[in-house]
Order: structure tokens, then C-alpha cells, then sequence
């Protein structure tokens, strides 16, 4: 099989094909739980060896691949809530030395994202704060959340301003006010022996209905609530980001006293999807002078974001599609 991202005598807008990346599923990389009769259900997500697969693929400072492995675990875990076919998206834009951030997720579990730096700021950044958090990095700015399911289908997107230090208290922040859902989220990204690693542990507090016990009232619900924040506080990024420690394990020791029930699982993937017929169809759409522009010693060539690879394509070969005759 040709490699996709060179030219080849197969013809561009023919050549669907998956570009050389990792093919890696974690099987168990979302654990959704709920205690019985209690007004708790929450997600434990952990990308396992795929964080090692989707952060390498850039050279980014430390600081950036772990707000980059954070948003991908919350991309994750808040898809992984949703009834959807398509695609959830977190995007952060703002005006900090990292003013793209960019993670998402469809509705079978593929992940992918990247951020931008502008070096200069980011290093001046770091001269100060060797890492610096999530609101460092960003600056003012906003956060959106998007559900694409295509173009036949409504759009749902919800923004709110980026208000908090960090990842986690930013979507803490856009639960309160877009979705007036209380709810309890942390976030871990970290370097540990087996490689990249990264985890989202999200608990929301539901209606005092369905599958609530009935005797409970206000009161007890919220006394309910509160016990599991408070069990929720005890977890260690050590323990998030633990390949050794299975999911199920962490959450009895957390919740086994509560009425742990845990639901189906579901896997997680690298999920790019470029391909040479996708951005051979993107070059179409530019004027032939800029395709002229774009090409050195005759070929142009298109970096995925994402995936971080390199397409290239005969300038011969590309035929503009605006400005055209």
C-alpha cells in the first residue's frame, strides 16, 4: 500500500486511506458509574497508553502536553455523557502564550487534538512559572463545547468565559452558568515511567427523580451529594494516572461504601481523521495564484494539526477550484 501522504499514481480525491498513525484502542477507557438510590453519577476516563500516542506526536513544552493530555481526557468524558452520532469538541481560545487549544471526540470513543504556542510568550511564561496552569497559558479568552452530529443536523454549542486557574475549574465554571448542573471534575495529565499518561475523574449531582430513592428528601440527597465530593477529593493524580490500578478497583475504594454500581464501559481510540483525499479537496478551494504561492520546488505541502503529519502533493497535480474560469 502507497504511503498517503506522497504522491502516488492513484488519484487524490481516491485516497480515503488511514495515514500511518498508531492503532491503538484502550478497551476500558471510560468507566461510567452511578450510586444506587443517590442522586451521583460520574465517569472515570483514563487514556491509558493512547495519551503516550496522541501527545508525542508534537514537540510541545511539558507544561502545554499536560493542558493538551487534560483536554482530551475531559473531551473524553464529556462525550462519552452524550447521546450523539458525530462529533464533541472542546475548543479553548484565548489570548495567553497557548491561544488554540483544541481536543475532540466521536461518538465511538476516536480522540484527537493539538494546541498552539507562540514560543516567545510561552517562554517568557515559563522564565516565571516553570509550569504554569491552564489559565496562564490561555489567557482571557473562552471556552466552547460543541456537538456536531453533520450538516443535516442541529449544531448544540455552549460558551462560556475561561474563568479559573485551571482545566477543571474552568468546565466546573461552565457547568454552573450554561448548564446549571453541579458537578465535581479533576483532571490529570502527567510523565510517568510507562509514558504520557492521563485521566478525568467528571461526577454530577442529578434530579431528585428516576432511580433516586423516594424517601430521600432534599436534605439527604444534598448530605448524599456532599459525602461523595467529599470521597471524590481523595483521589491522587498518582492513583489517576496508574496503569496497575484498574479503573473498577479505584472507584470501589472510593465509593464501596456508597452503593457503587458501575455501567458498561466504553473503549477509547486514536481517532485523526486527515486523510490525502480530505485535504486534497481543501486545496481545491484555494485561487490558483496561491496554490502557485504554496509551492516550493513544485510541491505544496499540508500539515495535519492533529496527527502532526506531512502531506504532500504536486503542484502539478492540484487544481484550484476559486478564481477559476
Amino acid at each position: 500500500m502507497p504511503d498517503p501522504t506522497q504522491p502516488s499514481e492513484t488519484p487524490d480525491f481516491l485516497q480515503h486511506d488511514r495515514p500511518p498513525v498508531p492503532d491503538i484502542v484502550v478497551p476500558r477507557g471510560v468507566q461510567p458509574f452511578h450510586l444506587q438510590d443517590k442522586p451521583v453519577r460520574g465517569r472515570l476516563i483514563r487514556l491509558g497508553p493512547l495519551a503516550e500516542a496522541l501527545l508525542v506526536r508534537h514537540d510541545y513544552h511539558p507544561a502545554v502536553t499536560r493542558l493538551v493530555g487534560q483536554t482530551l481526557a475531559l473531551a473524553a468524558g464529556l462525550a462519552s455523557a452524550l447521546k450523539f452520532q458525530g462529533s464533541f469538541s472542546i475548543q479553548a481560545k484565548g489570548k495567553g502564550p497557548v491561544p488554540m487549544l483544541l481536543a475532540d471526540c466521536t461518538e465511538a470513543g476516536a480522540l484527537r487534538g493539538y494546541a498552539r504556542a507562540e514560543s516567545e510568550a510561552l517562554a517568557a511564561l515559563l522564565a516565571e512559572t516553570p509550569m504554569p496552569e491552564a489559565g496562564a497559558l490561555l489567557g482571557a479568552g473562552y471556552l466552547a463545547f460543541t456537538c456536531d452530529q453533520g450538516l443535516d443536523m442541529d449544531r448544540y454549542q455552549g460558551i462560556v468565559a475561561m474563568e479559573g486557574e485551571t482545566l477543571a475549574e474552568m468546565t466546573g465554571h461552565y457547568f454552573r452558568t450554561s448548564e446549571q448542573l453541579r458537578s465535581h471534575v479533576r483532571l490529570a495529565c502527567g510523565h510517568t515511567p510507562a509514558g504520557w499518561r492521563a485521566s478525568a475523574f467528571i461526577m454530577e449531582k442529578v434530579a431528585g427523580e428516576g432511580g433516586i430513592d423516594p424517601t430521600l428528601d432534599a436534605e439527604a440527597q444534598e448530605e448524599a451529594w456532599r459525602t461523595a465530593v467529599i470521597l471524590a477529593n481523595t483521589l491522587t493524580d498518582a492513583e489517576m494516572l496508574d496503569d496497575a490500578l484498574p479503573s473498577a478497583t479505584l472507584l470501589h475504594r472510593l465509593f464501596h461504601a456508597e452503593g457503587l454500581a458501575l455501567d458498561r464501559p466504553r473503549s477509547l481510540s486514536y481517532g485523526c481523521r486527515c486523510s490525502r483525499a480530505r485535504l486534497a479537496g481543501v486545496l481545491q478551494g484555494f485561487p490558483e495564484d496561491d496554490l502557485d504561492h504554496m509551492a516550493e520546488d513544485g510541491r505544496i505541502t499540508m500539515t495535519c494539526e492533529f496527527c502532526n503529519l506531512a502531506f504532500r502533493f504536486d503542484r502539478t497535480e492540484v487544481r484550484g477550484g476559486a478564481g477559476r474560469a
